[in-house]
């Protein structure tokens, strides 16, 4: 694993941006600056990120930036890898940086179309678990429970499971990774810079203005989603299944965190009754269920 000390010090993310405070976009950023340095390109459809750059000619975000409309991140980063190749710049990382509405809702034709012809590009879903730059939306990626603008009594439906949808195209690699924990994230964008062909990582960021909770506790949010068990870190390279060391301890229901101490962090499940949570509980014990038969399956 990738020590924090040796990781590149120039910074990717510039102060003064137009992020909230707390903002997961900007940590997740500025690791892929650290993971991938100067050959990254990043291909932005309509997010928050589009917000967090700034406006031309100046940029919050020292890397090149192709913004693209909400559906065609996938297939606009497909054809801007393609051009770079012509030129010779095949060093070049073109990373897809897309939200949770951009790639599981609006995005996923061109996702699952560019995930089916094997492009060499790296996708990244920034999951906040909703559309938070239009005004906290429900996405299909929202969890079950959550309050929302449009969910305001809490969504009725589990969250949609992208990361194994794009297992099942059998992509070169998928990833699932938190901002709370970036030298495992750094780790497997590193090693998805070295595969050929697709790759997809799935990147928890929990959002303090859409989640309802303190700005200063994002990393901490985000560890706990992990340490109670609710988001599995795992890798799926070349047919492979493992779940991630960080994630691995969690098998064991007895060493995962309570899940209530993840839920009362976060005003959008301040209206669960202890049904909704037993129902949250089921669904995480049923989630490790079956990524651990996933593993024994594809060792």
């Amino acid at each position: 694993m990738v020590r924090i000390q040796d990781l590149p010090r120039k910074n990717f993310l510039m102060p003064g941006n137009a992020a909230c405070p707390g903002c997961p976009e900007t940590m997740g950023l500025r690791y892929v600056g650290m993971a991938l340095g100067e050959n990254a390109v990043l291909v932005i459809p309509a997010s928050c990120s589009s917000v967090i750059q700034g406006i031309y000619p100046r940029s919050g975000i020292g890397m090149p930036i192709l913004n693209i409309v909400f559906a065609a991140a996938a297939a606009a980063a497909s054809g801007l890898k393609a051009a770079l190749e012509i030129r010779g710049l095949k060093d070049a990382q073109v990373v897809a940086w897309a939200g949770d509405g951009g790639t599981g809702d609006i995005g996923f034709q061109a996702l699952s179309g560019a995930a089916e012809r094997n492009e060499d590009i790296i996708y990244i879903c920034v999951d906040n678990e909703a559309y938070m730059n239009t005004g906290i939306q429900r996405s299909s990626l929202t969890p079950y429970g959550a309050w929302t603008t449009t969910t305001w009594t809490g969504k009725k439906e589990h969250k949609k499971d992208v990361p194994l949808t794009l297992i099942a195209h059998r992509v070169p690699y998928v990833a699932t990774a938190s901002v709370g924990f970036p030298t495992d994230f750094i780790d497997k964008l590193r090693k998805a810079s070295k595969i050929r062909g697709f790759k997809y990582i799935h990147l928890h960021a929990p959002c303090p203005v859409g989640w309802r909770f303190d700005p200063a506790k994002t990393a901490e949010v985000a560890k706990l989603a992990v340490q109670t068990g609710l988001w599995i870190l795992y890798e799926y390279e070349n047919g492979k299944f493992r779940i991630s060391p960080l994630s691995r301890p969690y098998r064991d229901k007895s060493k995962r965190k309570p899940l209530v101490e993840y839920i009362r962090l976060q005003g959008r499940f301040r209206h669960l009754k202890k049904s909704d949570i037993a129902v949250l509980e089921k669904y995480v014990d049923e989630m490790w269920e079956f990524y651990t038969k996933l593993e024994e399956i594809y060792k």
